[in-house]
């Protein structure tokens, strides 16, 4: 069944349409297996063919997808986009961006490490070279994409998702001073996740917490794993981590049913559920990225010269039905400068 997922995904990669320019507008169009969005902008006369490489759809990375474009059409840089998803498949990111390469593409963009670290090795084995931006990476230098954020090296920089750890694990107490034992949930083959909960681990003496860590594999662990530790826990902590990312719903769920509070890395977390972050905004991520892509292939930079960026943006909101669920008081402090949103 997974082999003919990825033949189908590969043959969607290889049907790509791309729409060009006419007159003097531009096209940015973005393809998908099963859609094609176009949307036309009035901008320079300069275009450039971009593939983004997606490694899973969930609202953080789509919204670091969707950021990018838009911020690329802010900026005028007009640019034929072909876009692809992985769908979680390491294999089918390294066909996705094997195929960008071959096409000559201008730049790529990977959304998340595995697509990263396969455009990576596709562009280091060719000759041209392709620039390569980022973003959804939390450690660029521990996963060795770059020699350093300040000075890249080589064919490839772009954005971390690194979150302000100490910022969010203090919500904690601001919420009840009492909460000790904080879960996080991970997967334990993301490198990104492990990074995090060693941050958060070096912060308990300072904070007065204990982590305690629920590893898992895959997205059918979240439930058995979290239900046989949640007994031990005041809280979870919701890292930006993918699989988590596409579990939020079901950590949720069983965190209110157990009155846990919750905190979130990033937004999307806090749409999903979780009851507040101050944190992350992918969709701002992406438009940061496409700075940095206009840097390159407006303005003439080699990657090499573009310091790799944390996120110049932090937003913090929180949900108002998991604030009653939980039946905490909302004209506590910690929420006072924070956005009221609603799950989605």
């Amino acid at each position: 069944m997974k082999k003919i997922c990825r033949v189908g995904l590969l043959i969607a990669l290889l049907m790509f349409t791309v729409i060009g320019c006419s007159n003097n507008s531009s096209k940015t169009t973005t393809t998908t297996g099963t859609k094609t969005n176009v949307k036309e902008t009035n901008s320079s006369d300069v275009d450039f063919t971009i593939g983004i490489a997606q490694l899973a759809e969930h609202p953080a990375l789509d919204s670091a997808r969707e950021g990018f474009i838009d911020g690329l059409d802010e900026l005028g840089v007009s640019a034929k986009i072909n876009y692809s998803n992985a769908q979680q498949d390491a294999s089918v990111a390294s066909q996705i961006v094997q195929k960008y390469v071959g096409d000559k593409v201008d730049l790529i963009y990977s959304i998340a490490t595995p697509t990263t670290q396969a455009a990576q090795q596709a562009t280091a084995d060719s000759e041209e070279k392709t620039p390569v931006l980022f973003s959804a990476v939390t450690d660029a230098v521990k996963e060795k994409l770059v020699e350093s954020n300040e000075k890249p090296g080589g064919n490839i920089t772009g954005t971390l998702d690194e979150a302000p750890m100490k910022e969010q694990l203090s919500i904690f107490k601001e919420i009840d001073d009492s909460i000790e034992n904080i879960g996080i949930i991970y997967n334990t083959s993301e490198r990104n996740s492990e990074v995090q909960i060693e941050q958060a681990k070096e912060l308990e003496d300072e904070l007065g917490i204990k982590i305690i860590e629920i590893g898992v594999n895959s997205i059918n662990d979240v439930t058995q794993a979290l239900q046989s530790k949640v007994k031990e826990l005041d809280g979870i902590y919701t890292i930006t981590d993918n699989m988590i990312a596409s579990s939020i719903s079901i950590i949720s769920e069983i965190a209110i049913e157990n009155k846990l509070v919750t905190v979130g890395a990033e937004e999307a977390h806090v749409q999903g559920g979780i009851l507040i972050s101050n944190g992350i905004s992918y969709y701002e991520l992406g438009k940061q990225t496409a700075e940095m892509a206009k840097k390159i292939l407006v303005d003439g930079l080699s990657p090499k010269d573009i310091p790799v960026e944390k996120s110049k943006t932090y937003i913090k909101n929180y949900n108002i039905e998991t604030l009653k669920a939980l039946d905490l008081n909302e004209e506590l402090k910690v929420f006072e400068d924070a956005t009221e949103i609603s799950a989605e």
